[in-house]
């Protein structure tokens, strides 16, 4: 299982429910690397999407205290482990938790790698992913070159667990 996330400089990852970023090529990039996978969100992920519709070819996937939630094209569950035991039919590799931050947390363990985009901005957030490049669980593995977008320079990461944090 993966993760996949925008951060700010101090790892922040969205103010009042919303993206801090709203970069084209970071959501471009993540439209690809999602596409015709499984994606993990909390509800209040998918209430931030337009109209709180569910992405598109995708297989959503929705974790809620809510037992009455039900939603055209969410496959809805009330705990992690429900979670787990559904994607077991899935690829690992075709298994991306896309947020918010509890949801991050909660199945951190559970993932092997990180496709971090890396936004060199720190803006006002609520919402934070934990450090990564402070968890000595997680090793970079890989770095685009620096780009930019209309002044916001960014770079896209790909973090692995390391060997001893996986046995």
């Amino acid at each position: 299982m993966k993760m996949i996330v925008c951060v700010s400089e101090n790892w922040g990852i969205g103010k009042d429910n919303n993206l801090l970023f709203s970069l084209p090529p970071d959501m471009k990039f993540f439209r690809e690397t999602t596409l015709g996978k499984v994606v993990i969100m909390g509800r209040g992920t998918l209430d931030s999407f337009p109209g709180g519709k569910p992405l598109k070819n995708r297989t959503n996937v929705v974790l809620t205290r809510d037992k009455n939630l039900v939603r055209e094209g969410v496959v809805v569950f009330n705990s992690k482990e429900e979670i787990l035991n559904y994607v077991k039919e899935f690829p690992a590799d075709d298994v991306f938790v896309i947020g918010g931050g509890q949801i991050y947390e909660m199945f951190r363990d559970d993932c092997d790698e990180a496709i971090v985009t890396k936004v060199r901005k720190t803006c006002p957030c609520d919402t934070f992913l934990f450090n990564i490049d402070e968890d000595g669980d997680w090793k970079l593995y890989s770095e685009s070159d620096l780009m930019d977008y209309e002044g916001t320079k960014f770079s896209f990461c790909v973090y692995r667990k390391t060997k001893k944090s996986l046995s």
